[in-house]
């Protein structure tokens, strides 16, 4: 920690895992969509919660961040999914066929 303050990497680090925690979150919308549909949004309410308690824990600057990125990325997934369905009906991702509320084409 101290050598990413010293040469001013801190912000360049805690933006990098930004960009991969987004990109680790759009699959798992896509796949919790496809697995359980818009009933999933609780699962990331739930962990988005987690994030922001474990965030206000830690007193470490990137370790905070980094909890606050991931909870906020669960919060935005919640609307994800909600626009995953739309992308569904359109056609444009796949639909499971096993869930229930499955439309048949």
């Amino acid at each position: 920690m101290e050598f990413l303050e010293t040469y001013n990497l801190l912000g360049l680090v805690i933006g990098i895992a930004t960009f991969l925690v987004i990109g680790v979150f759009h699959p798992l919308v896509v796949k919790a969509e496809y697995y359980w549909g818009t009933g999933s949004w609780w699962i990331f309410f739930v962990f988005g919660v987690l994030g922001i308690a474990a965030s206000l824990r830690f007193n470490n600057v990137l370790v905070s961040s980094l909890f606050g990125v991931f909870a906020f990325s669960c919060f935005w997934s919640i609307f994800e999914v909600f626009d995953q369905k739309k992308r569904v009906e359109k056609g444009w991702f796949p639909m499971n066929p096993k869930r229930k509320s499955a439309k048949k084409h």
